[in-house]
């Protein structure tokens, strides 16, 4: 998808304007990673600066939410959960033409191949325990402390999301699966009941959602809170465990495959434990959460899939490419409801 043109004087009075001792735009440059809301480096005599837009287009309802993520972020930043400080946010009517919010440029590293082979043997298991500490900091954060108490609707969070995410898939499809019509159908009869449980979960937590201190195992800032609400906290692990199991030769760059041990790494049984350890929470419907995790997933790309071939994609290339991996997905859900993972 070919962005529209910024007006960069127009942009620079509105920012001008709206973030404290803004001045001296240089430059407007897009990243080149990331689905679904356009991100871009701003350069000023003011200093760095991140910018995240809704996409142009038409957008799917409650998708592309980005006044969400400004608002949690800003929360959770007064909570000392490591978020980028937020300074602004616009209304649909901005210098681009749509909603956009602007925070601080967190220096550090983003790892984007979950077997850290940058790193040695005895950093790897650094940056997993960091990640999963920040994890458990985040569930520990109670919602109406936070302001954050109407974040999320009341109600059993996995049924919610499993209405929500089987309508997204649907609307977005491209063609016949009875693979993942079979795995609705199986997440619907077996959703758990309500306990009570609810924390703000990130919705997307992953090693490239999370940037690291530049030398120390430590995480300082957590990023793209576009799916972030109010719900279950295992939610969020078990998304992130996927992990563990997708292959790492897919384009999930999965651990599947890898000699973990030799590697550093933790086992997802280990990482499980010591964030339940670190949490206070009970395990419990592992494989339903595991197969939600996936079912989600696949319903997510599915979206950007056909955005792509829409014409509205944040980038076109890696869409089409991710696409291709909804059945691996939906097979590998299967898989865990049927006992084989």
């Amino acid at each position: 998808m070919e962005m529209e043109p910024i007006d960069l004087e127009k942009l620079a009075d509105e920012l001008h304007e709206i973030v404290p001792g803004f001045s001296g735009l240089h430059a407007v440059e897009k990243f080149s990673t990331g689905q679904s809301n356009p991100t871009f480096r701003v350069e000023a005599d003011s200093g760095s600066y991140v910018l995240r837009a809704k996409p142009p287009g038409v957008l799917l309802k409650s998708a592309h939410q980005v006044d969400r993520e400004y608002r949690v972020m800003k929360a959770l930043g007064a909570m000392g959960v490591p978020v980028p400080k937020v300074l602004a946010l616009t209304g649909e009517d901005s210098a681009i033409g749509r909603m956009y919010f602007v925070m601080e440029l967190v220096e550090g590293r983003i790892f984007w191949d979950p077997s850290l082979p940058e790193l040695s043997k005895a950093e790897r298991g650094g940056i997993y325990d960091a990640m999963n500490a920040a994890l458990a900091k985040l569930h520990s954060v109670e919602p109406a402390e936070a302001g954050l108490a109407d974040f999320g609707r009341p109600g059993n969070y996995f049924s919610r999301q499993i209405k929500r995410w089987s309508e997204q898939y649907l609307a977005s499809k491209t063609g016949e699966n009875p693979d993942i019509d079979r795995l609705m159908a199986w997440l619907g009869e077996h959703v758990a009941d309500d306990d009570g449980r609810i924390s703000v979960v990130h919705g997307d937590y992953r090693l490239d959602n999370i940037i690291f201190n530049h030398d120390k195992p430590r995480v300082e800032a957590l990023i793209d809170w576009e799916l972030s609400t109010l719900g279950n906290p295992l939610a969020d692990l078990a998304y992130q465990c996927m992990q563990w199991r997708l292959p790492h030769d897919s384009g999930f760059r999965g651990l599947g495959g890898l000699d973990r041990a030799a590697l550093g790494l933790p086992t997802e049984a280990d990482y499980v434990a010591l964030y339940a350890e670190r949490s206070g929470t009970k395990i419990e419907n592992w494989s339903f959460c595991l197969a939600f995790s996936f079912f989600r997933l696949a319903a997510i790309l599915q979206g950007v899939f056909k955005r792509s071939l829409d014409g509205n994609a944040s980038n076109p290339e890696r869409a089409r490419q991710i696409g291709k991996a909804v059945p691996l997905l939906v097979s590998m859900a299967n898989d865990v409801i049927d006992g084989r993972a």
